[in-house]
């Protein structure tokens, strides 16, 4: 339980649902047990009045003896039907408290996870894959819930039955009562065994079906490689045995399913011979009436589904705890990327990077070392490198997706992690290497961030990233809705859409990471001089494998495994011939032979 007391903080905050809903489980359990007594003595009043009725065989006092008996049976009648009515609405009041409780400590649950991923940097989304931070805001939490409602609510149950009911029990006969309770403990470890095979097997179940669901996931997404490749069979044998395999477990999960309930049905009703048995044999003894056999059948009764439950409810409670553990660890996850002074300032631009180096903490991969060099308000740097050479670590560390190893970064003279996040981030414009749009229209993938850009600035940062005729073109326009990740534009496409997204913002930095390796050259020319007009008035890095779009910078420096070997603007790395001039020189060669071909 030290697990879920994690969830105690939201008990005390639902404390009046949880207090109300006890109240009404014991009201309700009152009006259970008093019809039981009221049959009794239904029974009874039968059993001594029909003798009486008898006597007086053929004569009047009989059919007024009759009237008088029949009104007493209807009375008693009217009572039991009274005490269930009542019992029904304590019932509903019950679960509209407890299970309610549930819902809202599970919204609440699911809340404070998805924004507590919110604040967790980039290297914990590097170390866990999506599907396990889907599972444990989804089925986790589902079966924390469990533990919540139905779990407390059948365990309160249970606990006021007991008390309120084995005492009444044995007051009434104690040897009636050891007899007619002893197949109960047997009938709860029963359940118990049972359900822990079913939990087993359908854990099993579902993750055959995760695997059948990834099978046919990864065919469909790559139905042109399968059929290129001419592997549609294999994929039709795959997908057969992924099949069969959940079949088989589903079969087996059917077959204790099947022995599930005969076994509750079978300890049910030995328990009811047992106690008529018994009953009997008391009742032969002048020990009992036939009516305490009655009202004790309908205590066992009673008994019986909280006494099942015991079982099911310890086999929630140990998931719900295996579940809670899980989401423990990601709660107990803090961000090291956090503000030491929460400055909000608006920045000029200026930015300094002293002797960082960079490890990444999840693979150990040192990225940069000793990177030393500095940009000025409104000036444009580019940042030049073959793949793997750093260019997008600088880029994550200007954001502050990650902090730097060693050395310092600084943002108009004040170190960079004495901004607050939301106020850094706020004023600088990314546009990420591997571009992501949102399945939602373009013009809100252009304004995504701020609910206060109008439509004219949209359609503005649309021109200037040269995407606003292919937007148009569509029957919808600004208003197509896109696909899964924007599937519904080219790669280029969706490049411009992103640099429109960056730049509508007016970001006082703007931060360009290869964000042109999907356009052609023609189409990178038109973007670039429309960027020359927006970079005048703000800091911007370009960084790109391609020379082309570095010449437009005021500064180039160039990255090779992690470290700064040349800088300088283009024309003075031409004279040097190092490695700026080899790699301007190898892809001017690539467009002359790209344009002959094409010729």
């Amino acid at each position: 339980m030290k697990y879920l007391s994690y969830l105690n903080k939201y008990l005390g905050k639902y404390k009046y649902h949880l207090l109300l809903g006890t109240i009404f489980i014991i009201i309700s359990n009152v009006f259970a047990i008093l019809p039981a007594q009221v049959v009794r003595y239904s029974f009874d009043l039968v059993r001594e009045n029909i003798q009486m009725y008898h006597l007086f065989s053929g004569t009047q006092l009989q059919e007024d003896f009759y009237g008088f008996f029949a009104t007493g049976i209807f009375l008693y009648g009217g009572i039991i039907l009274i005490m269930a009515i009542l019992r029904g609405v304590f019932l509903f009041l019950m679960r509209q408290t407890i299970i309610v409780m549930s819902r809202l400590i599970e919204f609440d649950l699911k809340n404070e996870i998805y924004e507590h991923y919110q604040t967790l940097p980039l290297s914990f989304y590097r170390k866990n894959n999506t599907g396990d931070l889907m599972a444990r805001i989804s089925e986790d939490v589902s079966r924390v819930r469990m533990y919540i409602g139905p779990a407390i609510m059948y365990a309160i149950n249970l606990m006021s039955l007991f008390i309120m009911v084995i005492p009444i029990m044995f007051i009434i006969n104690p040897t009636l009562s050891i007899y007619s309770l002893l197949p109960l403990p047997l009938l709860s470890l029963s359940i118990y065994y049972v359900n822990n095979i079913i939990n087993q097997k359908s854990e099993e179940i579902q993750k055959s079906l995760s695997g059948l669901s990834t099978s046919v996931q990864e065919a469909f997404s790559g139905i042109r490689v399968l059929k290129s490749f001419v592997r549609e069979d294999e994929s039709a044998r795959n997908f057969e045995g992924e099949s069969n395999n959940y079949r088989d477990k589903s079969l087996s999960l059917n077959m204790v399913n099947a022995l599930f309930m005969p076994l509750i049905m079978g300890l049910i009703g030995l328990s009811v011979i047992l106690t008529v048995y018994v009953g009997g044999l008391e009742v032969a003894k002048g020990a009992i009436t036939t009516g305490i056999i009655a009202e004790f059948i309908i205590y066992m009764n009673m008994l019986t589904w909280p006494v099942t439950s015991v079982g099911w409810v310890t086999s929630i409670v140990q998931r719900a705890a295996a579940s809670q553990k899980r989401i423990n660890e990601f709660l107990e996850t803090h961000t090291d990327i956090v503000s030491t002074k929460n400055l909000e300032k608006s920045i000029n631009g200026s930015i300094h990077f002293n002797n960082v180096s960079f490890v990444y903490p999840d693979s150990g991969i040192k990225a940069l070392e000793n990177i030393s060099f500095e940009v000025e308000p409104g000036q444009s740097l580019a940042i030049i490198g073959t793949t793997g050479s750093g260019k997008s670590t600088i880029a994550n560390l200007m954001c502050r997706l990650y902090d730097t190893s060693q050395g310092s970064i600084s943002i108009d003279g004040i170190d960079i992690k004495e901004y607050s996040l939301s106020s850094l981030r706020g004023q600088t414009g990314y546009v990420p290497q591997d571009v992501f749009l949102f399945s939602d229209t373009i013009r809100n993938n252009i304004a995504f961030g701020s609910k206060e850009i109008a439509k004219e600035e949209v359609l503005q940062a649309a021109r200037e990233a040269d995407v606003y005729d292919n937007i148009m073109a569509f029957p919808q326009g600004f208003e197509t809705r896109l696909g899964e990740r924007g599937i519904t534009l080219s790669g280029g496409q969706k490049q411009r859409v992103s640099i429109a997204r960056a730049i509508v913002r007016n970001p006082k930095i703007l931060i360009l990471d290869d964000c042109l390796s999907a356009v052609d050259t023609k189409t990178e020319n038109t973007i670039l001089n429309a960027l020359k007009r927006i970079m005048k008035e703000r800091t911007s890095v370009i960084i790109s494998h391609r020379v082309s779009s570095a010449k437009l910078a005021d500064k180039i420096i160039v990255l090779d495994g992690g470290q700064l070997v040349e800088s300088g603007t283009h024309e003075q790395l031409m004279e040097r011939n190092g490695i700026y001039r080899e790699l301007y020189e190898k892809q001017l060669n690539t467009e002359e032979v790209d344009g002959s071909v094409s010729a």
